[in-house]
């Protein structure tokens, strides 16, 4: 293993946001992306996707994601409808879907149903007002938790805490043992920039015992 001596240190409250989003986006990554969907008090569905994403308790199945405020100082339409309604669910993102993923980050207006702007399929969920993305093959269906601000004005944090209340996963993708078939499932991640990532080149490191 290298040892590094030496470093460059940048303070964080030195820079403009911008920069450090930058920085922070290429130093953690690849990004897991949250495939979301809600729906408008109107009933209008939005699909977006997110890559401030993790899973983060199994007592009960707990996610979160952040639909950070934009540039602007405006909140994105997820994080608006989930305050009003209290719902939403996550969808996985395949290498199959990585483009109309895309087109759907598009910067739409409000009231535009990204689902048709992107040629997805919208499914009925079970427990919840949105609809779900067909041709994804896991879904969750979410009741809001919390939401919690970090920070203030433009690419502050708006973590939004997620209770799974149930997993949608396709016919041939959950293995015997619980876990949903990472070879087949094929997620794509984000980088930094324009970047994506696949998790095709994997590898297996055993639970060690102590030294």
């Amino acid at each position: 293993m290298k040892t590094f001596t030496e470093y460059q240190t940048i303070v964080t409250g030195e820079r403009e946001p911008r920069a450090n989003h930058h920085t922070l986006l290429s130093c953690v990554l690849p990004r897991p992306i949250a495939f979301v969907s809600t729906v408008s008090p109107e009933g209008v569905p939005n699909l977006a996707p997110f890559s401030f994403f993790n899973a983060v308790g199994s007592s009960p199945p707990a996610i979160i994601f952040s639909p950070a405020t934009r540039a602007n100082n405006t909140d994105k339409d997820t994080l608006n409808n989930i305050k009003a309604t209290g719902e939403f669910v996550v969808q996985v993102v395949t290498h199959d879907i990585k483009e109309a993923m895309n087109q759907a980050s598009a910067n739409y207006p409000t009231g535009v149903n990204e689902f048709e702007q992107a040629g997805f399929t919208q499914v009925p969920s079970v427990h919840v007002k949105p609809p779900r993305v067909g041709e994804s093959p896991v879904q969750m269906e979410c009741k809001l938790v919390q939401v919690v601000k970090v920070g203030d004005g433009p690419l502050s944090a708006n973590i939004v805490i997620g209770h799974v209340l149930c997993f949608h996963v396709a016919d041939g993708y959950l293995l015997e043992n619980g876990t949903v078939d990472v070879e087949k499932v094929d997620l794509v991640g984000r980088m930094g920039g324009d970047w994506y990532s696949t998790i095709r080149d994997r590898f297996e490191l055993g639970k060690p015992g102590p030294v």
